[in-house]
């Protein structure tokens, strides 16, 4: 098992960092962030009604892959018009999202033919779009969220936060984890180990943002240790949060993992949990601390 989350890792790392740095290049519109988003919303959609399509089978996937890549394609909105501030914009997010739950409704009471079932359905596929499209459209505005130029600093402290907390708790519950933290939806995790998750985010806000802030320019100054360790910390309790609330679908719907999709590691939603349920947290935390000092 180690051997195959190796060779993934080995695979899928520098695939990522080549997106990112192409994207990098491709200015303030993000056109290969966009592909990739919508790539990771359609595929996290299946994988949720997947999970549940022994109790829900009239699920409308064609329509819920739609409103999810419609969700997240209205992040781009304002980039690719013009009309975007110089942080980040989630008016035409919050606007496509309601539509999207109109259509729903809307489709649902159009192949009404009778009780059973109906509200059960429209409920499933409503949380499914809400849970993919609205998390990954409100993560991926972290792209422009302290300017553009700054967009992989700032995605890049979501992703080594939640990775470094996802390690720090795998360390720490392997080495000393004997109190089960939520025994009936992970097994597996500890009150130790959920100690090392905010231990390790810590360590690695304060990290990333003090030495790779001043690599992606050597004018900007990063922001006060505090204010990174707070931020790490924040985003590897959350993350924890977002991993249990993964397992907790899992966990309903009688499943280990949400796919088999990569040997070692499971489906795609069980690689990104902590990652997309920490973003609008993320989010927030970049617009009411002061990490972003190049803006002040």
């Amino acid at each position: 098992m180690l051997g195959w989350r190796l060779i993934i890792s080995a695979i899928l790392i520098p695939l990522l960092i080549g997106i990112f740095y192409l994207d990098a290049r491709s200015g303030e519109s993000a056109l290969f962030l966009l592909l990739f988003a919508e790539i990771l919303a359609i595929r996290s959609v299946w994988e949720c009604a997947d999970l549940v399509r022994d109790r829900s089978k009239r699920l409308q996937l064609p329509a819920m892959f739609s409103c999810a890549a419609a969700i997240v394609f209205a992040g781009w909105i304002p980039h690719l018009t013009g009309a975007a501030s110089d942080t980040g914009d989630l008016n035409f997010v919050a606007l496509i999202y309601a539509f999207t739950v109109m259509l729903l409704c809307a489709s649902e009471a159009a192949r009404f033919r009778g009780p059973g079932g109906n509200i059960e359905s429209l409920g499933t596929e409503i949380l499914i779009v809400s849970y993919v499209g609205v998390l990954l459209a409100v993560t991926t505005q972290l792209r422009w969220i302290a300017g553009h130029e700054a967009g992989y600093l700032v995605l890049g402290s979501l992703l080594i936060c939640a990775k470094g907390g996802d390690i720090g708790a795998y360390t720490l519950g392997r080495l000393f984890g004997t109190t089960k933290l939520a025994p009936n939806l992970s097994p597996g995790k500890t009150q130790e180990g959920a100690v090392g998750a905010v231990v390790g985010a810590g360590l690695c806000g304060w990290l990333w943002l003090e030495f790779a802030t001043p690599f992606f320019n050597a004018d900007w100054a990063p922001p006060a240790w505090y204010w990174a360790v707070l931020y790490g910390c924040v985003i590897g309790v959350v993350g924890l949060i977002g991993d249990l609330c993964e397992s907790f679908l899992k966990r309903d719907a009688g499943k280990k993992d949400s796919a088999q999709l990569f040997p070692g590691f499971g489906g795609l939603l069980d690689m990104l949990d902590s990652v997309m349920y920490a973003g609008p947290a993320a989010y927030l935390l970049w617009k009411v601390l002061p990490l972003a000092t190049w803006l002040n």
